[in-house]
């Protein structure tokens, strides 16, 4: 089976109205937003594969002096100033054109995006103006475009309880975290004071403390990306402490960001990844738990703590191995489906469709330990 380019987008054919750099390209009058949500509002041309449409408008405040965090891992990192302009810089594999918002938002209202947007989410940096250049975009949209919800991923290093009301008052459905390390220690090695960056655990865990408190029960939860160090029993510990704290868990599979303090990194392992997806489903949807898992003495999954039964039913579904984020229609479903934001299509990580029987097979190939690629070329 023959993949597609994953996404398609000549960056010659923008319209230089929409994609002019200057100075003054800052937020609230601009924002960037993903490839994939740029091609769905036909704002580029493009083509994802097996996919027509994200169901989630990624923006992300953007300003032309950066992000001021240093994320080992991440394309925005302040490290990467004197290698590529800020406007240019890749984020979870793509780039991120900048658009004046007025006109995102005078396209969402047109009917412009193919397919339909479920959901909003605005990305804050960590930057002295995104707290309130944040709450400035959010009381836009939900006056203009009330009828789409609005999720928050946060910087919770500018934020305290405080950010958190005011932004539930004016409208935000869900608050995220970018919690993205499992351990404490993973977390200082790729987002404290090694990297010199300002990001700490601690704080980290009391932001998400506030949104179970304040947005209540499947309103808030928290970004993990897989494959960064911590061990298969580290990950699903985390995922259910924020399930018991009544949050969801946002996976992520690792995969090296060029230009980044870890682009020699190697992604994920396939097994490693299908196991966790499986157990984060079962931990966020299926009624399972963490405790009633085992595991072997390298912290790999060797049994779920379901029946057989019903662990084959959830396999055969698919949806534990599509992408996990904000929900759509379907609790369990992802409006958030970031196509290709963590892998290629030819070695598809997170699958931002439904999974059809073939996809299923191979998803079950890998479980078993089989390292193979999604798709091949003829």
């Amino acid at each position: 089976m023959t993949a597609r380019t994953e996404i398609t987008a000549p960056l010659n054919f923008y319209r230089p109205d929409y994609f002019v750099k200057t100075p003054e390209m800052r937020s609230p009058e601009y924002v960037q937003l993903s490839t994939a949500a740029a091609i769905t509002l036909g704002l580029i041309p493009g083509q994802m594969h097996r996919t027509a449409c994200t169901h989630c408008l990624n923006l992300l405040v953007t300003y032309p002096e950066g992000c001021r965090a240093n994320c080992a891992y991440c394309g925005l990192a302040r490290h990467r100033e004197e290698a590529r302009d800020y406007a240019d810089r890749n984020f979870i594999r793509v780039d991120w054109p900048t658009v004046r918002y007025e006109e995102i938002i005078e396209r969402v209202k047109n009917g412009d995006d193919r397919g339909g947007f479920e959901r909003m989410c605005i990305s804050m940096i960590t930057h002295p103006s995104s707290d309130a250049d944040t709450l400035t975009l959010l009381r836009r949209w939900v006056k203009e475009v009330p009828h789409i919800p609005v999720s928050i991923l946060s910087n919770p290093t500018s934020m305290d309880r405080d950010d958190l009301v005011r932004l539930k008052d004016e409208g935000a459905e869900i608050f995220t975290v970018a919690l993205d390390a499992a351990t404490p220690e993973i977390f200082e090695m790729t987002r404290g004071k090694t990297v010199d960056s300002p990001h700490r655990w601690d704080h980290y865990w009391q932001v998400l403390e506030w949104a179970a408190e304040i947005y209540g029960d499947n309103r808030f939860g928290a970004h993990l990306i897989c494959g960064m160090g911590e061990t298969e029993e580290e990950m699903l510990a985390v995922c259910q402490k924020i399930r018991d704290m009544g949050g969801h868990n946002h996976m992520f599979a690792f995969f090296p960001e060029q230009g980044s303090m870890m682009e020699d990194w190697d992604p994920v392992p396939q097994d490693q990844w299908r196991r966790v997806q499986l157990a984060r489903y079962i931990i966020d949807y299926a009624g399972g738990r963490f405790e009633d898992m085992r595991f072997n003495g390298a912290g790999q999954v060797v049994d779920f703590g379901i029946d057989q039964a019903r662990l084959e039913e959830i396999i055969n579904s698919g949806r534990p191995f599509q992408t996990s984020g904000c929900p759509g229609k379907e609790d369990d479903i992802s409006a958030c489906n970031r196509p290709f934001g963590d892998s290629s299509p030819m070695d598809i990580r997170s699958f931002p469709f439904a999974l059809d029987a073939a996809d299923v097979e191979i998803v079950r190939r890998q479980l078993k330990g089989e390292r193979i690629p999604t798709y091949q070329e003829d």
